[in-house]
């Protein structure tokens, strides 16, 4: 099982090349695709996130970073509309989506992989693959972007007739990320995608990310707890704790300050002795 090898030239966000420069794809943060002002959710009396901001430039890659727990699916959520938040507003090519339907926000060019995939089990690949389309009227667009994602993952061209559930997991996700890609979306929201995969698979699976944002010129917002794939592959970060936003920043930058290296990417400054890891407070510094 193998995903399509991207170009020589390509970035590969396993360390492999150097990782991406901010700012070398897309627009800067004023022509912003989405927007997210002050947003609060909540599942009953327990607020998941407080006062959220953050914004998603044009035709970039931008990542939420966070532990379990610390709100980065619920802000995918929000965004799509599963979620009504509680307050604040979240605007998408300038129109207020805010609590609106999430058929509608897919009809806008929204797509959301959900943790976990969440493909139709007893439907076909294809079926699946066209249940991502169910929006599009250009049959010849269907048909070319089908071959395309093909093209990223030829697995799902030796499967196309077998049923989804019986895929593995690694070709469950390709399949997944594969029919958002079938709504031809502007922005893609993209929910753990390493989730219970290989460092082979998520390596494969990054690339073809970023090879989606390079080559269709997607907009992608990517929330992953494995931190140094997420950093390398995007162009942007945000560090969310207990809700909140404490920490923005190219990921250039965040990859060289002191709380990320060590609480995120499990680097310590040598000589540092004596004091536990666990005992030792952030001070996003």
């Amino acid at each position: 099982m193998t995903a399509a090898r991207p170009p020589e030239d390509a970035k590969t966000p396993s360390g492999g090349s150097e990782p991406r420069e901010a700012g070398e794809r897309g627009g800067h943060m004023n022509d912003a695709l989405l927007r997210l002002l002050n947003v609060e959710s909540a599942y009953g009396p327990i607020k998941a996130i407080r006062g959220v901001s953050l914004q998603v430039a044009r035709g970039q890659i931008a990542t939420v970073l966070g532990s379990n727990g610390a709100g980065k699916t619920t802000i995918l959520k929000t965004i799509s509309g599963i979620i009504d938040p509680r307050k604040g507003s979240v605007e998408f090519k300038g129109q207020d989506i805010t609590a609106k339907d999430p058929a509608f926000i897919v009809q806008q060019g929204l797509s959301h992989v959900p943790e976990g995939r969440e493909v139709f089990p007893l439907l076909s690949v294809r079926d699946n693959l066209l249940m991502g389309a169910y929006t599009r009227r250009d049959r010849d667009g269907v048909a070319r972007d089908m071959e395309q994602v093909f093209a990223y993952f030829p697995i799902l061209r030796e499967r196309a007739a077998q049923d989804a559930g019986l895929l593995s997991g690694g070709q469950q996700q390709m399949l997944a990320i594969s029919r958002a890609l079938m709504a031809a979306p502007e922005l893609i929201l993209l929910d753990e995608p390493s989730l219970g995969l290989s460092p082979r698979l998520t390596k494969e699976i990054f690339e073809i990310v970023v090879r989606i944002n390079r080559e269709r010129g997607t907009t992608l917002l990517l929330v992953e707890q494995n931190a140094n794939m997420a950093l390398n592959a995007a162009d942007h970060g945000y560090v969310l704790e207990n809700g909140r936003i404490v920490m923005e920043d190219t990921c250039a930058r965040l990859r060289e300050k002191e709380d990320i290296k060590e609480f995120y990417l499990g680097m310590k400054d040598a000589g540092v002795r004596g004091e536990r890891r666990w005992k030792k407070k952030k001070t996003w510094r």
